[in-house]
């Protein structure tokens, strides 16, 4: 069955009208298809936007029978949407609003997934290319949605040299076109298996970034990111390289060590010294690391004035984002840790006394990975929210815990327990969904206390 829309007499359905929805609405309607909405909420977050902007549309809110989807060439569904395929048999294919997109793009894409830093990575692969005087337009699964991106009737509309995606493994499950000119998978960790039935099903919807692309960057530190034997790419796709380790080949980038010197290295040309990035972290010179592996891997020139601008990222916000320092007490947001893999990564990334918040939404996660690193380097853990009894089951018990119902309690907590030279950590693990919006919600509530707290 065809996985694009043939012609504007195709009858499309777009399912669920979140911010997603709403841009593959208006991107079909000024298209001239017919298209009908569909959202199982009664009231869902762009339901008034679009009876505004098109009010003719045919929407539909609530339970919809399977069986009705068969009166449709197309289905356009958004990531959040839990969709079982069987289902579809006697309806259209079943694509996504990235599989629009590809159809209509009008440069070459670089498309970034992964458990953990996909966003830091798609920021610093947008970074480097515009120090290096391209023109780049960044979306996905970060900030805008990829059809937005192709709007003529914006005033800020222009055509990019290139495309810079950042791509989920909902995302991507209902892409087919991708063929992206470079494409990684940054790292693998349990995460959404609420909506896996297991992480091998996990790992394969993040693979279907490498399908036909032209070059695939891999983690060497996390074997599960390497496309073959389980993808489809080419027999001739270049493979490259990033890790923590020296290189051993020289498309290859590492780490190498002298003394008590680490360098960022291409094979054995030097690119950095390791102080001279602004991020802190090991995660943090992956991340980096990879970035230079896509931006060369695309064809950009790795020239000094390129690595500076990695060099010189500051990061994201609520990613091991510093949001006070006082009496000797260091408070940092890491709202967006929202699986094990990503807090494991932050809490890696400080070497000072550590006090761990963390809890959420836990989406069937197995946090007995954290119970190791939380023995190693936490002091003490404080858990809130609808599964912090799970985390404290799998925590190791030879490090204290407490559970409290709201943040707020964490953050009044964690300043009772807090000496000189301790670092807070609001790194939760979860989603945000039980309490917050979202991440964002979530990290901006946490500042907010902290700076009503501690000034």
């Amino acid at each position: 069955m065809a996985n694009s829309i043939q012609s504007s007499n195709d009858r499309i359905l777009v399912i669920g009208l979140g911010l997603t929805g709403y841009s593959v609405v208006k991107h079909l309607v000024k298209s001239g298809m017919q298209v009908t909405v569909a959202d199982s909420r009664e009231l869902p977050p762009y339901l008034q936007q679009v009876k505004d902007e098109f009010p003719n549309l045919e929407i539909i809110t609530g339970r919809i029978p399977y069986a009705w989807f068969g009166r449709f060439d197309q289905i356009v569904t958004s990531p959040g949407v839990e969709i079982e395929r069987q289902n579809f048999s006697s309806g259209g294919a079943l694509i996504g609003d990235i599989e629009l997109f590809v159809k209509q793009a009008e440069a070459p894409i670089i498309a970034i997934t992964g458990s953990n830093g996909k966003s830091t990575v798609t920021m610093l692969v947008a970074e480097m290319m515009l120090a290096a005087g391209l023109k780049v337009k960044t979306g996905g699964n970060i900030g805008t949605p990829v059809l937005d991106l192709l709007d003529q009737a914006l005033p800020d509309y222009y055509v990019p040299d290139y495309y810079v995606l950042e791509l989920s493994s909902f995302q991507l499950e209902t892409t087919y076109s991708l063929n992206a000119c470079s494409a990684t998978v940054l790292n693998i960790s349990a995460d959404h298996m609420d909506r896996y039935s297991s992480l091998d099903d996990y790992t394969m919807a993040k693979k279907r970034i490498f399908e036909n692309a032209n070059k695939v960057v891999v983690n060497r530190d996390d074997a599960l990111t390497n496309p073959r034997p389980y993808q489809n790419t080419a027999q001739n796709t270049s493979i490259i390289s990033f890790g923590l380790d020296a290189p051993q080949a020289a498309n290859q980038f590492g780490v190498a060590e002298s003394g008590n010197s680490r360098s960022l290295v291409h094979g054995e040309t030097l690119l950095a010294r390791v102080e001279q990035i602004t991020l802190q972290g090991e995660q943090n010179i992956a991340n980096i690391l990879a970035a230079m592996a896509l931006v060369e891997t695309a064809g950009v020139r790795l020239s000094p004035v390129v690595i500076n601008a990695a060099l010189n990222y500051g990061g994201l916000p609520h990613r091991c984002e510093i949001v006070a320092e006082v009496n000797g007490v260091k408070w940092i947001n890491d709202s967006k840790g929202t699986n094990a893999g990503a807090t494991i990564a932050a809490i890696t990334g400080f070497s000072q006394n550590l006090i761990l918040i963390a809890g959420g939404k836990g989406k069937g996660a197995d946090f007995s990975q954290l119970a190791e690193v939380v023995k190693e380097r936490v002091q003490h853990t404080i858990l809130f929210g609808e599964d912090a009894g799970i985390i404290f089951e799998s925590l190791d018990q030879s490090v204290p815990s407490t559970r409290v119902d709201l943040l707020e309690q964490a953050v009044v907590y964690a300043r009772k327990l807090a000496q000189p030279g301790s670092v807070v950590l609001f790194s939760p693990a979860c989603a945000s969904f039980d309490m917050f919006d979202n991440y964002e919600h979530r990290g901006n509530v946490y500042k907010q206390l902290v700076w009503d707290l501690v000034h």
